[in-house]
């Protein structure tokens, strides 16, 4: 397995096959869309027999019967959402990647690597920092696609006070620790924007007394404020796996917002009549004249069409291209075809899960470049 790193990238996509083409997979192994084994198994099936349909030459069949092998044999999904998976026999080529954040299902042969997902998981997904305190202690975590990368902690000792020397003391020991905590929120908040400022992160999450983070978040920077992603009921000195878990359902939570944005701004679009589009044929109508910049599909959505081989048109009525006419073939899915082809045009492809709106707009629908 190869960790995942712009030098990685970069080293594939240079990579150029000469005796063979280079097989490359991605597949959704979400725990949260797949529940069982059997459930992404069978979309890497229809995937290759796609595949093997285009696709002539002994090199490639083995690479496919390889990929087929390495999934078999199993994936921990504790920690894997999407698996990436390059092979080329005839050139010495094999890759694999076990990414935390899911990944589009796609499988393409050819000379070189296709690495734009790749690409895109390392540029596009958020970064989360979460921040748990307590009046003496605090905790900064930073997580990079869904995996903590690094941690500060501080920790500032209040005053205590002896029963023994009356209640002035006491009282003048409590005015003190107050101003002593008040102090240490100041540190913190200093402490997470000198951490912002050597590495942005996109959302911040905080934990602690209600009381204390309300306080803190007075004293955050403006540019810290506007990153709170959440609140969430966790103690300082929780566990790593809590408070990765935390991390991970808040990012859950920002991508269902972020989801719910784009298909408001589809609705409106198409409401307008002009920056969107929806339902199957109208968006397969402007993908293929690659105008598409953002598609969005319902999870489980899926319909029959037809492909030309000579021009790629996809649609959903065949038998004769309507742009070359020659005779195309029919697809099981050509909701999944229309992926594929989005993700070759480097579109942003988003698949949303019980979305009533975007299931009311025909389940499909795309925001246009122009």
């Amino acid at each position: 397995m190869t960790a995942i790193t712009e030098a990685a990238v970069r080293q594939l996509a240079g990579f150029k096959a000469k005796k063979a083409p280079v097989t490359s997979c991605y597949l959704d192994v979400d725990g949260r869309r797949h529940l069982r084994q059997g459930d992404y198994l069978a979309d890497l099936e229809r995937m290759v027999k796609r595949a093997r349909a285009r696709v002539d030459g002994q090199a490639s069949r083995r690479d496919m019967e390889r990929i087929e092998d390495r999934v078999k044999a199993g994936v921990d999904r504790s920690r894997t959402r999407g698996l990436v998976l390059f092979s080329c026999e005839a050139e010495g080529l094999w890759e694999v990647f076990d990414l935390p954040v899911p990944v589009h299902n796609h499988l393409v042969v050819n000379h070189s690597p296709h690495v734009r997902q790749l690409e895109d998981v390392l540029t596009s997904h958020d970064r989360f920092a979460m921040l748990l305190l307590d009046r003496q202690r605090a905790r900064l975590l930073r997580f990079e696609l869904g995996e903590l990368v690094d941690r500060t902690e501080l920790f500032d000792q209040l005053p205590r006070h002896d029963d023994d020397k009356g209640d002035w003391n006491r009282d003048h020991v409590r005015d003190h620790s107050s101003a002593a905590a008040a102090a240490h929120l100041r540190r913190v908040a200093a402490a997470a924007l000198s951490a912002f400022q050597e590495q942005a992160f996109d959302h911040l999450v905080l934990g602690g007394p209600d009381e204390v983070v309300a306080q803190l978040e007075r004293d955050l920077h403006a540019y810290l404020r506007a990153r709170v992603a959440a609140h969430v009921s966790i103690p300082v000195g929780a566990s790593d796996d809590e408070i990765r878990q935390a991390a991970f359902d808040t990012e859950g939570a920002v991508e269902r917002r972020r989801l719910e944005s784009l298909v408001d701004r589809l609705r409106d679009a198409v409401g307008a009549g002009n920056g969107g589009v929806a339902g199957l044929d109208a968006t397969l109508r402007m993908l293929v004249e690659r105008r598409v910049e953002t598609l969005l599909v319902s999870e489980s959505f899926e319909a029959p069409g037809w492909r030309c081989l000579s021009c790629s048109w996809i649609g959903t009525r065949g038998r004769s291209c309507p742009v070359c006419a020659r005779p195309m073939a029919q697809v099981d899915d050509v909701v999944e075809e229309a992926v594929e082809d989005a993700l070759e045009q480097s579109c942003r492809v988003l698949v949303a899960r019980a979305s009533a709106d975007l299931d009311v707009l025909g389940r499909i629908g795309g925001l246009l470049r122009y």
